[in-house]
């Protein structure tokens, strides 16, 4: 197989191992945060979303499992957003020329936070309408 070679840096790596793998893995993590908080705008709001919607978790749910019913389709947003837009940033610095696959893959990773977000809207339906009387069966 012939593969050509890198024209910019290289990602030459330290195997790290034991804490300091997990401190660095941390620390990329963080930067990752920052950089979805910098320059994506819908992660900005999915995650004020988020922050609005976690105390009313609380209240809206009556049991643990409710709680976390309420809790886990919204970090599931988030996660699924940063996954959107590692895909999106990877597509963009491939070129600004259109492609197909390139759309296709912006439009799959689209659909995944639509998916998540409808995710959210049933758990927080079906909760809301249980906890509010309206004929549904304890959960």
């Amino acid at each position: 197989m012939n593969m050509e070679k890198n024209s910019g840096a290289t990602m030459n790596k330290t195997k790290r191992k034991g804490l300091a793998r997990i401190l660095w893995a941390g620390y990329y993590s963080y930067k990752g945060i920052v950089a979805a908080c910098r320059n994506e705008a819908a992660f900005r709001q999915e995650l004020t979303a988020m922050v609005i919607m976690l105390p009313f978790a609380f209240w809206l749910g009556e049991t643990a499992v409710q709680h976390i019913l309420l809790i886990a389709p919204c970090i599931l947003v988030i996660i699924v957003e940063l996954i959107n837009s590692a895909i999106e940033a990877i597509v963009d610095r491939i070129g600004p020329e259109r492609h197909e696959l390139s759309g296709r893959a912006k439009d799959m990773g689209s659909a995944a936070v639509l998916l998540s977000l409808l995710l959210v809207i049933l758990s927080w339906g079906f909760i809301a309408w249980h906890r509010f009387g309206l004929g549904m069966t304890p959960i």
